[in-house]
């Protein structure tokens, strides 16, 4: 056990490690030039994610789709993972976390777009997209398709479900002495209630909950803001000097280097907002649109929402908290997790209740959405026949992650989540003409509210395994809708 632990160390630490971190940063910028800088139209994605098209095939609404995406994408690592970024990389990380965000918009954009275009549905009308289907239809890769599917399984059952209740478990026992085996039957229940009701049942939740869970949070960041506001604009320049300058810092940060400060700057934006993993694709599949890009446009928004706005104010409230007392945190500043309790610790009564709050609501709806995104990923590989049998699996490793050590857990799923990049990002790259042409048409020629006429193909086995399986051309065929 423990030379496996030591591999998926290793194997880890090189996924994200510089050349992970080059690609998809590269990728960024490539598809951000590609798109004429589609960062620019984020608030009119803003616009229409609060519109319907009802009379759109599809299965739930746009803002149900990004309700969903927001739920999977903003977790604890938007909270405590922004702590450790400044702790190891110093405050010049929050700047480098950043420009990951805003570059990472054109990605999540350019994936959805695929995702929506190269779309699917079953002989009951039910969509099926992702990455997977992308490769198969769009690329004639069915095997990175498979294994995207395979990647993407096997990571919701880590960073989808147990680690996620371990973290509210966790939180609970610590704040309020409960049990970790009340928890683990109390998550289990809860997540049976939502989670066996389908699709539906978790949009539903989402899009009453994942906005009053992010407002709640970020009133209390400008509460914070509020209190520190003397510290406020030499935080923001602390942050600016430092993300370019090797300089040694004072007033209780580390010293850090340029690269350290991008490094893991770059490395916990990238995580935080997952632009280039392709799970996010996925719900956007499912999405009512009249077209790709209009679909592509929304979704983008949870990057700019998760990274751009909750981690950058995250980061401002961090560093400013910690130029107001530096004494507290000098013996503390590796630990990201502490200097979140310090910050919101200086709102008396109120903060340690918005932080545990937060953190449990971010840690619950990302078991939530990744419910979902492993779900299709599973019947990708196996057909509808597996949705049942995964719930059931699913809920189980929910319950019984609060009661497994979870190092080893952790690090299995972020090194499938960096196995899930690398097909998606293959697909993006080779497919980044047909996101220029697509957008060019819709966006820029002025046809977004235009239907796309193609008719979605009606997939009549679900089983990439069994049609490689299958020598019977008949089996598994893709044909077109009439």
């Amino acid at each position: 056990m423990e030379k496996f632990c030591a591999f998926v160390d290793w194997l880890n630490s090189y996924l994200w490690g510089p050349p992970m971190l080059i690609f998809l940063l590269g990728t960024h910028l490539y598809l951000t030039f590609k798109t004429r800088f589609i960062q620019k139209k984020i608030f009119l994605g803003i616009k229409l994610s609060a519109k319907h098209d009802k009379e759109c095939e599809g299965d739930i609404s746009p803002f149900g789709s990004l309700a969903i995406a927001m739920a999977a994408t903003v977790g604890t690592g938007n909270i405590i993972g922004v702590g450790t970024a400044i702790a190891l990389g110093g405050p010049g990380a929050v700047l480098w976390m950043w420009f990951t965000g805003v570059f990472g918009i054109a990605t999540k954009y350019a994936e959805s777009l695929i995702a929506v275009k190269y779309r699917v549905k079953t002989k009951k009308g039910a969509m099926l997209g992702g990455a997977m289907y992308v490769l198969e239809r769009g690329l004639n890769l069915k095997f990175l398709g498979i294994l995207f599917a395979l990647f993407g399984s096997i990571a919701s059952f880590g960073i989808g479900s147990s680690v996620q209740s371990n973290a509210v478990a966790t939180v609970l026992n610590e704040s309020f002495n409960i049990p970790m085996m009340v928890s683990a039957i109390g998550i289990s229940v809860i997540l049976s209630l939502i989670v066996l009701g389908g699709l539906k049942a978790i949009s539903d939740f989402c899009i009453k909950f994942v906005p009053f869970m992010a407002f709640l949070y970020i009133v209390g960041c400008i509460s914070i803001l509020v209190i520190n506001k003397s510290y406020v604009l030499p935080a923001l320049s602390e942050i600016v000097t430092s993300a370019f300058s090797p300089r040694a810092a004072g007033g209780g940060f580390i010293g850090a280097s340029i690269m350290i400060a991008a490094r893991h700057g770059m490395a916990r934006g990238l995580f935080s907002n997952e632009s280039g993993m392709g799970s996010a694709s996925i719900i956007a599949s499912a999405a009512k649109t009249r077209n790709s890009v209009r679909q592509a446009l929304i979704s983008s928004t949870g990057t700019f929402w998760s990274t751009v706005v909750i981690c950058a104010i995250t980061g401002i409230v961090l560093v400013s908290s910690i130029m107001a007392h530096p004494n507290a945190v000098k013996l503390n500043s590796i630990n990201g997790a502490i200097l979140t309790h310090i910050a919101f610790g200086q709102i008396k009564y109120v903060g340690p209740i918005i932080l545990t709050f937060g953190l449990i609501t971010f840690a619950f709806t990302t078991a939530l959405g990744w419910s979902y995104y492993g779900e299709k990923c599973v019947e990708y590989l196996f057909g509808a026949k597996s949705n049942i049998p995964y719930r059931i699996i699913y809920i189980s490793t929910a319950f019984w992650g609060v009661v497994m050590p979870l190092g080893v857990v952790w690090n299995l799923a972020d090194t499938f989540n960096a196995l899930m990049a690398i097909p998606n990002l293959i697909a993006v790259l080779l497919l980044s003409g047909l996101v220029a042409k697509e957008t060019d048409y819709y966006l820029y020629d002025d046809n977004l509210d235009k239907f796309d006429e193609t008719p979605i193909p009606t997939l009549f086995s679900s089983s990439a395994l069994e049609d490689i399986e299958d020598d019977d051309d008949d089996k598994g065929d893709v044909i077109e809708s009439v």
